[in-house]
């Protein structure tokens, strides 16, 4: 697939490296040639130096021929206009834009094929505030993911000593919960990925996937590590989109409070939220935890658009007696470094975009995409099409479906049922079929089981 990327920042240079490995045809657009030169020193892809929305750049950059432009630079406009002069002067078939701005995204009939012509509108912002929604109603839960609307979640815990799986076989999770029916659709274990199998046993600080029906998720969490209590006091530091949205989703059922370093942004947070208190000052100063009652703060959430102040207030937080501390963190190269020390859990909101693109490049009818572990794994969500003679998957029991290596399905949903997926589960045509993939190399492999054959037409 030909791909230009507009934009070589985190998103559009990490969106990069994924595409290039899969053998895609791909071109970056940015006007950082230090950026460019870097990215196509280290990957195999043309760069084009020059700005994204102007006709003679696109040109240059292939787009007469391109099947795709995905345009995650920094300003909505040029992002918009981009796809403008896609569709006007070029006619490319996909057009993918990121979108920050409220003022667009609430204008109904603003992004049409009439109008301005973007196929697809991604928003950071509501992507990294759902995610972070979904860790803070399940918490101990590292990344919750949702499929098939959401009546499929997977979810990854780190195993604590004393669970009771823990130094158990998987097969005796089913025996042990006859009523609840879950799969662990693998295992990580000293960030080595492992293929789980019936025998396969379960050790403390393992990071365990796990996937279930909606309902049976708490059940299955509190089988690997003891179950947190509830949530209900939310502290925020940073009130800029993100902090503004996430406040706005928990304050009728969670105490909330905002910390915000500028006044006239309080002011504005004030007037829009209802119930959440709003503080003006800063999240690393001691004396302002202090006054708010820091050690009865369940969840500390650092939403700046500083990494540093970031992680200095969350461990600051957490010194000072906050249960939970949950970190936002545009470096990918730190989330490694400080995630499962004192801050519980870091957030990369690139890695969270990312999946959100995913799946309008993915060949085959993939309808959703997560990127897992800063982008060592994937899970997917691809729908099953044909019949026994033109599909690999339809009419066969999963034990007969000859996977790539790595590959491991987790669920079968069908209509409003969700099948988990033991060996004798039969894929019927129109089943949505959930993957987790460790070898991204395998990928291709994938999405050409999810291939429709001639004979199917």
């Amino acid at each position: 697939m030909k791909i230009i990327i507009l934009g070589a920042g985190q998103v559009g240079g990490t969106l990069a490296e994924h595409l290039a490995r899969e053998e895609n045809d791909i071109t970056v657009v940015d006007t950082d040639n230090e950026r460019l030169r870097e990215l196509h020193t280290r990957l195999d892809i043309r760069t084009v130096s020059g700005a994204g929305s102007y006709p003679m750049v696109l040109r240059q950059a292939g787009c007469e021929d391109a099947d795709m432009l995905i345009a995650v630079t920094n300003s909505d406009e040029v992002n918009m206009i981009a796809c403008q002069v896609a569709h006007t002067l070029f006619r490319t078939p996909t057009k993918i834009a990121r979108v920050r701005a409220t003022a667009y995204l609430t204008r109904k009939g603003l992004f049409a094929h009439e109008a301005v012509p973007i196929d697809v509108l991604i928003s950071p912002e509501q992507v990294v505030t759902d995610h972070i929604r979904r860790l803070i109603e399940h918490p101990g839960a590292l990344q919750v993911l949702e499929f098939a609307g959401g009546l499929v979640q997977l979810v990854a815990v780190r195993a604590f000593y004393g669970g009771p799986l823990v130094g158990q076989e998987l097969g005796f999770l089913r025996r042990h919960m006859p009523s609840v029916d879950t799969r662990v659709a693998a295992i990580y274990r000293k960030d080595r990925p492992i293929i789980p199998r019936g025998d396969t046993v379960i050790e403390a600080d393992d990071e365990v996937f796990f996937i279930a029906a909606r309902r049976d998720i708490r059940a299955v969490m509190s089988e690997l590590r003891r179950l947190d209590r509830d949530f209900r006091r939310v502290m925020i530091a940073g009130g800029g989109n993100i902090g503004e949205r996430l406040a706005e989703h928990l304050e009728h059922s969670h105490q909330v409070k905002i910390i915000e370093h500028n006044l006239e942004r309080c002011t504005q947070l004030s007037e829009r939220l209802d119930r959440t208190v709003v503080l003006h000052g800063s999240a690393t100063a001691k004396r302002l935890l202090e006054e708010e009652n820091i050690e009865d703060c369940d969840i500390f959430c650092a939403l700046t658009n500083d990494d540093e102040v970031n992680i200095m207030s969350s461990m600051l937080a957490k010194r000072m007696g906050a249960k939970k501390v949950l970190t936002l963190i545009n470096n990918a190269a730190y989330v490694d470094l400080v995630q499962g020390g004192e801050i519980d859990i870091a957030i990369s909101p690139q890695q969270a975009t990312i999946g959100s693109l995913l799946t309008h490049v993915r060949r085959g009818d993939i309808v959703n995409v997560h990127s897992l572990r800063r982008g060592a794994a994937e899970a997917i969500e691809a729908i099953a099409h044909g019949d026994t003679q033109s599909s690999k998957v339809v009419g066969r029991a999963i034990g007969e479906i000859d996977l790539p290596q790595g590959t491991t399905i987790g669920a079968v949903v069908r209509g409003k049922e969700v099948l988990i997926a033991h060996d004798n589960v039969v894929v019927r045509s129109g089943d949505h079929v959930i993957l987790f993939v460790i070898d991204k190399r395998r990928l291709r492999d994938v999405e050409r089981l999810f291939q429709v054959g001639l004979t199917f037409f």
